[in-house]
């Protein structure tokens, strides 16, 4: 029996199960074209958008995390460059940041209770995939966990970040610009490099009593750490960054 071609139109009429309170935002598709079983290729998804935020009903008028979690109200993406072209949907970058609107009662280790250590009103960075994205409010919303919070920024350049608990800003090594033969490199052909140095460190990661331990490298180290580790960002200035646990620093350079 032939089976019959799937269109965008008749993907957007499946409706998935609502519940009380929360439903599916809304799944767009374009471009796609008719797509046929054995048909697929990576061509076949160009436009392809997917809004997966869990939308909250309008009768909910507040969100109050638990424990260890934190509400952040997800800075929205630039549509412009510095020059004012405007940027296609593709080339928007997702932001990684947002402000702290409501936060959770803290940890307890044994007898200690230990407060979340961001505030309302906190301007923070989060680790790319982290936490749970909520339309609430007509605002997208980030619902995650204290340690998926990379660090506080209160300015719009990175190097300014302050790292949280066991996390490491660290600004990355200019890569090489010829080989050891002293042929050019293209901006294509240019290693990553995983060497860089220590920009800020947060205080330490929280022992089985809630106690502080303290890392053990400093600012001004020169380190080597995990290639495919951390979040990557780009300064002010131009100059890359990474912000990455300190576990995965792998050495100092000396």
């Amino acid at each position: 029996m032939a089976t019959a071609p799937l269109t965008a139109s008749s993907i957007s009429t499946r409706i998935l199960p609502s519940f009380e309170g929360l439903r599916p935002s809304t799944v767009r598709i374009s471009s796609v074209g008719v797509l046929r079983p054995g048909g697929l290729n990576l061509r076949s998804f160009q436009g392809l958008v997917v809004k997966a935020a869990t939308v909250v009903a309008p009768k909910y008028t507040a969100i109050s995390p638990l424990g260890d979690r934190v509400l952040v109200k997800i800075k929205t993406v630039e549509e412009k460059t510095v020059g004012g072209i405007l940027l296609p949907t593709t080339a928007q970058s997702k932001p990684q940041g947002g402000e702290v609107v409501a936060v959770g009662e803290g940890k307890t280790f044994g007898k200690t209770k230990i407060d979340i250590s961001v505030k309302t009103g906190t301007q923070v960075v989060y680790s790319k995939y982290a936490g749970t994205e909520l339309e609430f409010n007509g605002s997208n919303h980030l619902l995650l966990k204290e340690d998926d919070i990379v660090g506080i920024l209160e300015t719009d350049d990175i190097k300014d970040l302050k790292p949280l608990n066991d996390r490491v800003l660290i600004k990355v090594a200019v890569a090489e610009e010829k080989t050891a033969g002293g042929l050019l490199l293209t901006e294509a052909t240019k290693e990553k490099p995983s060497i860089g140095t220590v920009i800020a460190v947060g205080l330490g990661p929280l022992d089985e009593e809630g106690n502080r331990k303290p890392l053990s490298i400093s600012p001004g180290n020169t380190v080597l750490y995990s290639k495919y580790a951390g979040n990557d960002f780009k300064g002010t200035d131009g100059s890359e960054y990474i912000a990455l646990r300190a576990s995965d620093v792998m050495a100092v350079l000396s």
